[in-house]
């Protein structure tokens, strides 16, 4: 197995090939069939998209049609990407200088005036990008991009990496299906859900690309994903799963990179529950997760046992490590007053402790994770239904039956805390369904928002971290590994910790 630690330590659909595909491509010459394939790609990711708006959407980032100002390199630094170099003015100012003669894809060129029309339309179609930036006005000369903020932001060029801030042409009619971007590749079809198809941008700015033709596909079930890559209809497949990885490992043909990422696997509750609103309940449900079996049993050793939502190899990483008892679970809900009733469950004034429990299927490991969880609360008298949904970010938001969800998230994309803490733990978080709202973390929050000193932001998000950790607001599980199988004939390419920039101008096959 490769195993690749870039920085953290020291829908395609599953195509058999049917007897008319066999017969109609043996009829092409093989030089023609060569030539014709020799520098494809195929790529095959977990989530898809019913949209490729660069507002709304990661994917023509992760594709390589569309890029941002700012971007993050493998060790999770800041670097200038669109933008040569940037300055903070005052408070609430930022000034960009944004790089000469680079085209878009219809051959228009980039200047801040369309940086700024950019910008202007992403705040407005994309409500937790408006929250995220505080962008008051764009002003726009020449090659320079001026940013006034709505208040302090210190943040501002982190804030920029993210993926939904790419910098298209606005006056596009089809832009959500054929965005015009500055990067390697352009889209020449779009299949909502299913598969973005790719061809190389002769004139990108930075060299244009070795691959001709590439295919980026969506399939979110994680068996399909893997048995695409051991048929080789996939020469890259995103999140694999660890009971895939025997037969991939024993093909020469294929390899395993395990990369240490930026996510977290945590729990979310429901605080709109009165039963979770008590802080005994939440604490006992935390102490029935044993993170090390997770690690090893479910994830193969391809993640680490969680405490808090950031690695410990951060400077501002989380360093107890949780518990895993169910006798201090039990012990700690009958002095909350639960007793168990003739079936064994457990109640107070008339009412069971039961829960919804919802997952998805998208990260595999995650409806594994709940079913381990289901079967330790059964143990003590918790009932724990488990519904399984397709999107878990509409379901959350828009339904209010469930009490308890597994959720997973980039927890420090940008080598900063700051970016969780606001869109999962703030009353108005783009991540935040369960609605925590605790008054003490909002305070530290908003400070930390304020706090352009590096060596403070550290503390203050170990003391949001405290308070996290302190009230039980979220049970977090283990931090997973991303584990990509890729065939052998992929060279020039590493998966990275913040997949955000996949399809690269680098990339090759052969």
């Amino acid at each position: 197995m490769k195993k690749t630690a870039s920085i953290l330590f020291p829908a395609l659909l599953f195509l058999t090939a049917c007897a008319e595909n066999q017969s109609s491509e043996s009829e092409v010459p093989n030089e023609e069939r060569e030539e014709n394939t020799d520098k494809s790609l195929t790529l095959l990711f977990s989530f898809g998209s019913d949209t490729l708006d660069p507002h709304l959407s990661w994917v023509p980032v992760r594709a390589g049609v569309t890029e941002t100002l700012v971007k993050v390199n493998e060790d999770l630094e800041l670097e200038p990407w669109l933008a040569e170099s940037w300055e903070q003015v005052d408070d609430q100012t930022w000034e960009f200088e944004i790089k000469e003669n680079i085209p878009f894809h219809n051959g228009e060129l980039l200047t801040a005036q369309v940086a700024a029309e950019s910008l202007e339309r992403s705040i407005e179609v994309n409500p937790s990008l408006e929250v995220a930036l505080k962008i008051e006005e764009i002003q726009a000369e020449g090659q320079t991009l001026v940013i006034h903020t709505t208040e302090p932001h210190p943040m501002l060029t982190s804030e920029l990496v993210n993926a939904d801030s790419g910098i298209t042409l606005t006056e596009n009619e089809d832009i959500t299906e054929r965005p015009y971007g500055t990067g390697p590749f352009q889209v020449s079809d779009f299949e909502p859900n299913s598969a973005v198809h790719l061809t190389r941008f002769d004139d990108y700015w930075d060299g244009a690309a070795n691959v001709e033709e590439a295919t980026f596909t969506f399939n979110n079930d994680a068996n399909v994903r893997g048995m695409a890559l051991q048929s080789k209809e996939a020469d890259i497949s995103y999140h694999i799963p660890p009971e895939s990885l025997d037969p991939i490992e024993n093909d020469e043909d294929l390899s395993i990179h395990s990369v240490p990422s930026v996510r977290t696997h945590y729990l979310v509750y429901q605080f709109d529950n009165p039963l979770l609103q008590d802080q005994n309940v939440r604490k006992a449900i935390d102490l029935l997760f044993d993170r090390e079996s997770i690690v090893n049993d479910i994830m193969g050793g391809h993640a680490d046992p969680a405490s808090g939502p950031f690695h410990p190899s951060f400077s501002f990483g989380s360093e107890s490590e949780a518990k895993h008892s169910l006798e201090e679970a039990e012990t700690l809900l009958k002095e909350d007053g639960w007793e168990k009733n003739e079936e064994g469950l457990l109640m107070k004034d008339g009412e069971v402790l039961d829960f919804t429990l919802v997952t998805y299927q998208a990260r595999p490991e995650l409806p594994l994770i709940a079913q381990v969880l289901q079967g330790e609360a059964s143990k003590i008298g918790i009932n724990m239904d488990i519904r399984m949904v397709e999107n878990i970010d509409a379901y959350l938001h828009e339904n209010e039956d469930w009490d308890l969800a597994t959720y997973s998230v980039f927890s420090a994309p940008r080598g900063d805390g700051g970016y969780f803490l606001n869109v999962s733990k703030m009353p108005n978080g783009a991540l935040n369904p369960g609605n925590t709202d605790h008054k003490e973390l909002n305070e530290v929050i908003e400070t930390l928002n304020q706090e352009p000193n590096m060596e403070k932001r550290t503390e203050l998000v170990k003391e949001a971290t405290s308070v996290i950790q302190e009230n039980n607001l979220q049970s977090y599980i283990i931090y997973p590994y991303i584990v990509v199988g890729v065939n052998n004939r992929v060279k020039n390419w590493e998966p990275g910790s913040e997949e955000f920039y996949i399809l690269t101008n680098e990339l090759d096959v052969e």
